[in-house]
Parts: structure tokens; C-alpha cells; sequence
């Protein structure tokens, strides 16, 4: 039954052989769609169809070995919106081939022609075989979409900044914007400086109460407050987001870049605080902070004392538990708890706990986790995150974040337990802390 010309040209009264005859058409739309239709059917369509599928196996190949052996390549190719919207129709146009073969390769069958309970296991097969394979396109169609997704929703399509001194320094805000508050004022500022040769990274955590903020040259801060932001002790950095926002006039291209005056102003105060160009800025929604970390999977953080979980007023204080010193698993709202509850420690103790968060979060983005739980973690990004990183440096970034897992972050706070007087900070220090802090995170040119 297997002969060419028996598949072609059958003896359809010969109820025996079209039952044989059926289920080797069956078994080869299976094996490679558009075979019944080479052997059995429309020649020209087959061909048309098999060409289709070759070359779809050729670009699933070269991707997976791009993903194994040339990880950099392969996230420059797929962190291109257009590459993912042609990717997607070419999923799409899959699907359309399959479920159009499959209704042609019933046909080609001819159940009345098969006997017995042939002639219901035959369309049952087709019907199995069928949508497990549409459903597998299905699956891949939608990841790609959630990826196209991420990208356009969280990158745009910005000013490309070079490295300064061979570094991208990127500030990262976890966003307040409480009850009672006005605007957004930033809960949590770092500067994550990135080598951009090789992925080590230095993290310098600025506290929100730091005074006396000097903007660097050229900043249009300076029309405003021209010595700085020396206001008084309101005149905090993190203020700097709401004085933005009451004067855009001073950054009029921030929304059209992605950004906005506010944090444009939070860049210039971060700036002159380190000492460190910065180039974008990535904004933490937190309450999506607890949906990015259980999409993770949780994060584990050696805690090294043991911290009480507390809300409320001052004067009716809420115990919602203790987390214990050693190394913890922790899921996003146990994350989120420890890495805001001050109010039995201090700001500055809270701010070295959103460090160990920031390093294990970074820990965690591991490629096996980020392709197993893919779904889950690309959603959460899209509602945890805004930056003004632009689509065309992805690649590099998680190139970047790839080499990033191989040495140890570096780490400094600018807090009194270094020397530093948040209310009247000696600047020049601060900036030699922070350059030789960055400098520990540089691989030496040979």
C-alpha cells in the first residue's frame, strides 16, 4: 500500500485497501503535512507547502542554535518588534496551512470508501493529530505576541546614548505615590552602573532624604535653583520628581523620548549627587514588583537580621509577622514587605534590603528561568516597569545581563554608617566613593 500510484489512483471498490489507503495518508500528514497531497493529491500545492515548511525548519534551527551557542545574536534578532509581527503572521500562516491540509487530506481519504470502524477512527485521528499540531502553533503564536508585546509596551524607540567611560549608568526609582502624597515621589533611587564591555555592575544606592542636591552643568534645573537644590530640609532629592512635573517647560521633549520632566529632574539631582552620567532610567512600579518576583519564581536572600513586618500609625502599630535572619525564600509580597517595613528600622537600614532585593532579583534572571516561565514573567514586566531604554538596545542589555551573572555586584550606600551627612553631604567625597566603587566593578584594559 505504500506504492505511489496505489495512493494516487486506488481501487475505491476495494473497501480493505482505501482503509489501508486512509491511514498511510493520515500517518504521513502527521509526519510532514502536505506528503498526502505530494503523493495523493495537488502536486503543485504540495510543493508550494513543503518549501513553506523547510524553510521553517531551517529558521527553528538556526534560532535554537543561535539561543544555545550565540545568545547576543540571537536577542539581537528577536528583540525587533517587526522581526516578532512577521515571525507571528508566519505562525499564523502555518496554522491556516494546517487546518487547510488537514480538511484536504480527508478528503483525499475518502471515508466512505473505508470500512467498519474506519471510517469514525479516521476522522477522529485527523481531528487529533490536527489540533494538537494547531495547538502547538497556537502556543508559540502567543508567546511571540507577549514578547511583542513586552517590547512595545515597556521599550521605545528613543535617543541611543553611547557608554560613558565605557559604562552605561542606568537610575532605578521604585515609584510611591501614596495617599496623601502630591505626584510620585520616588520610594527607592539607585544608580545601577553597568560595564559595558563585560556585564559587572556596581550598584550605588542614594537615599531619598539626601539635601543640598547640586545639578550638573548644563542641567535646566540650574534656571530654577542655580546653587542647587538647597531649599531647606524639604528640598529632599526624591521631591525632585513633583518639581520636574511643575516645570515642564524645562524638559519639553521628555514625553516624546519617554520620559518625563520628573524624572528628568530626579536625573539631573542623581547626576550631580554621584558624579555619574546617567543614560536612562527604569521606574519600578512596586505593587507589580510582587507579580514580577513571583513570576520568577520567588527570589532567595540571606537576611542578615531578622526583620519585623509592621504597619500602621505610630500610635496603633500592625505585626504581620517576623522575617528570620538566614537565607530566606521569599515570594513577591514577602519581598515587598521586607523591602519597605521601617517602621521599627530606619530608612537607611531599608535601603540595604532593597539592595539584597535588587541583587537577587538579578540573580534570578537566569535564561533557563526567563524561557521556562516566559509567559508569566513578560506580563509582569510589562505592568512592573517604564523605561526610556530604547527597543535597539535590548539586545545589548540582556547580552549585558547575561555577564552580568559571572562576578559579584558591587555595592555602596550613601548612608551615615559610610560617613555620609545626608542633610549636608560633602559632595567631592561622595563622588570619589562612588568612582572607586565603580572602578571595582572594571575589568583593567590589557
Amino acid at each position: 500500500m505504500s506504492d505511489p500510484g496505489t495512493l494516487r489512483r486506488p481501487n475505491e471498490a476495494e473497501s480493505r485497501v482505501m482503509s489501508r489507503r486512509g491511514w498511510w495518508l493520515v500517518v504521513l500528514n502527521f509526519l510532514v503535512p502536505g506528503l498526502p497531497q505530494l503523493v495523493a493529491g495537488n502536486r503543485v500545492l504540495a510543493r508550494i507547502v513543503l518549501w513553506f515548511w523547510a524553510l521553517s525548519w531551517v529558521a527553528g534551527l538556526w534560532a535554537l542554535w543561535a539561543l544555545l551557542a550565540a545568545r547576543s545574536t540571537f536577542a539581537s534578532v528577536f528583540s525587533n518588534s517587526a522581526v516578532l509581527w512577521v515571525l507571528q503572521g508566519w505562525i499564523i500562516l502555518g496554522i491556516v496551512i494546517l487546518v487547510v491540509l488537514s480538511v484536504d487530506t480527508l478528503r483525499l481519504v475518502r471515508v466512505v470508501r473505508t470500512r467498519g470502524r474506519t471510517r469514525l477512527l479516521l476522522p477522529l485521528a485527523m481531528l487529533v493529530v490536527g489540533a494538537l499540531a494547531v495547538s502547538g502553533l497556537t502556543w508559540a503564536s502567543s508567546q511571540v505576541s507577549t514578547a511583542r508585546g513586552l517590547l512595545e509596551d515597556v521599550f521605545g524607540d528613543g535617543v541611543v546614548a553611547e557608554p560613558v567611560d565605557g559604562r552605561y549608568n542606568i537610575l532605578l526609582l521604585g515609584g510611591d505615590s501614596g495617599e496623601g502624597r502630591i505626584g510620585l515621589r520616588p520610594d527607592s533611587l539607585s544608580v545601577v552602573s553597568v560595564d559595558a564591555s563585560t556585564g559587572q555592575t556596581a550598584i550605588i544606592g542614594v537615599p531619598r532624604n539626601m539635601e543640598q542636591v547640586p545639578f550638573p552643568e548644563g542641567s535646566p534645573m540650574l534656571e530654577i535653583y542655580p546653587d542647587g537644590y538647597t531649599c531647606g530640609s524639604e528640598c529632599m532629592v526624591n521631591a525632585l520628581y513633583t518639581e520636574g512635573e511643575a516645570h515642564p517647560e524645562l524638559y519639553p521633549d521628555a514625553e516624546e523620548e519617554g520620559s518625563s520632566p520628573g524624572i528628568e529632574a530626579t536625573k539631573d539631582g542623581v547626576e550631580g549627587i554621584t558624579g555619574l552620567t546617567i543614560q536612562y532610567f527604569v521606574l519600578v512600579n512596586m505593587e507589580g514588583f510582587i507579580e514580577l518576583i513571583d513570576a520568577l519564581g520567588g527570589i532567595t536572600v540571606d537576611v542578615p537580621e531578622s526583620v519585623e513586618l509592621v504597619d500602621g500609625s505610630d500610635d496603633d502599630l500592625q505585626y504581620h509577622g517576623t522575617i528570620e535572619a538566614g537565607e530566606q525564600h521569599m515570594d513577591g509580597q514577602t519581598a515587598l514587605w521586607y523591602a519597605r517595613s521601617r517602621k521599627t528600622t530606619s530608612d537607611y537600614d531599608r535601603m540595604e534590603r532593597q539592595r539584597l532585593i535588587e541583587k537577587a532579583i538579578i540573580a534570578q534572571f537566569s535564561p533557563s528561568v526567563i524561557v521556562s516561565k516566559f509567559q508569566e514573567v513578560a506580563q509582569a514586566t510589562s505592568a512592573t516597569l517604564q523605561t526610556d531604554i530604547p527597543q535597539v538596545l535590548v539586545s545589548t542589555m540582556v547580552d549585558l545581563a547575561e555577564g552580568m551573572q559571572s562576578y559579584d555586584v558591587q555595592s555602596l550606600e550613601l548612608t551615615p554608617d559610610n560617613g555620609i551627612v545626608t542633610a549636608d553631604p560633602d559632595y567631592a567625597t561622595i563622588h570619589a566613593m562612588v568612582a572607586e566603587t565603580v572602578a571595582a566593578a572594571t575589568t583593567p584594559a590589557e
